[in-house]
């Protein structure tokens, strides 16, 4: 196979900027066909894509015989669906994260996956190819800071979604560090609480910031702050602490006052800037890798059900007066 072709299903933020990344950035694919149930959305994508074709229904791409493989960035309700119609057709398909928004929905997907017998879901957890975690992640393995003792993840934005929830700021955001911390850790998340302050954000009906507690089987705890209405910019920040030092992607020797007064420090109004590199890099190896006809070596549709394991537990903590819940990972 000479060039992947890509179908792209999804024309919003995400899915309009997979299509152009892979247009603009990525060797060996072509974008042929762009679906959104806004028609119009998608072929707003399409026009500066040369010999795309823009439709409003999104199982045509994954019938189309000129469609080699999948890129789902829709609703993450439809994730599982999608999925599932693209593995019945025997083609990969890179699906955002979440893989779905309910742990039962995420067993569906990796039952179906595992009656093909080939690996053809990769799973969006971009921050895999992100270079600051990748250096991370090898300083670790390295030992250069000894056994880990102590994460501190951070995750900012400047406003929430329009109809985000508790529980989808949990599988649509929180879930990055459901992935990230096993994978720079290599150890499973096993127990999580879930814990906020007085909330900010009493316009949008969200209980925001919040704080998580994640304990891994390694021993490490971790702490998760998502604040999804932070308004001054789109601010991610990760700290190791081990039993000989620490390791972290930024850590100022002076006071930083990150406010709405201060947004000419450079902080980005979306999470695209900060992860471009990680999305360039990312849909590089998994076209590499289906038009090679290996295995990607992205996240897999079993990471997102541990990932989604991980979001229930943090879920039922939060209904729960932030009571510590065991993670229970259903039998695939």
């Amino acid at each position: 196979m000479n060039t992947l072709r890509i179908g792209v299903i999804g024309a919003g933020n995400m899915g309009a900027d997979h299509a152009k990344t892979l247009h603009r950035q990525v060797s060996g694919a072509t974008v042929t066909m762009v679906a959104d149930l806004d028609e119009g959305r998608a072929a707003g994508v399409t026009g500066a894509l040369p010999g795309a074709r823009a439709t409003g229904d999104p199982y045509a791409v994954i019938a189309d015989p000129e469609v080699d493989a999948v890129v789902v960035a829709s609703h993450d309700s439809t994730h599982a669906d999608l999925s599932v119609a693209a593995v019945r057709a025997g083609k990969p398909v890179l699906c955002e994260k979440p893989l779905a928004p309910t742990v039962d929905a995420c067993l569906r997907v990796v039952r179906e996956e595992r009656r093909t017998g080939r690996p053809l879901i990769s799973l969006g957890f971009m921050r895999r190819f992100d270079p600051a975690y990748v250096e991370l992640r090898e300083a670790l393995t390295a030992g250069v800071c000894g056994a880990p003792l102590l994460l501190h993840c951070v995750s900012r934005g400047v406003s929430s979604a329009p109809g985000a929830t508790d529980e989808s700021s949990i599988t649509g955001s929180s879930i990055h560090e459901f992935d990230t911390v096993p994978w720079l850790l290599d150890s499973t998340v096993v127990e999580v609480s879930w814990h906020a302050p007085r909330s900010t954000s009493a316009a949008t009906g969200l209980r925001d910031p919040h704080l998580m507690l994640l304990r891994t089987a390694d021993g490490a705890l971790t702490t998760v702050e998502v604040f999804l209405n932070a308004t001054y910019g789109y601010d991610v920040r990760c700290e190791i602490v081990g039993e000989r030092g620490t390791l972290a992607l930024a850590n100022p020797a002076r006071l930083v006052a990150d406010s709405v007064r201060t947004r000419s420090l450079g902080y980005p109004a979306d999470w695209r800037p900060r992860f471009a590199d990680a999305y360039r890099l990312e849909l590089q190896a998994w076209t590499d890798a289906v038009a090679s006809g290996g295995p990607p070596p992205l996240a897999t549709a079993h990471d997102g059900l541990l990932a989604g394991a991980v979001a229930e537990a943090v879920i039922t903590s939060m209904k729960n007066g932030g009571r510590t819940i065991a993670v229970q990972v259903p039998e695939v």
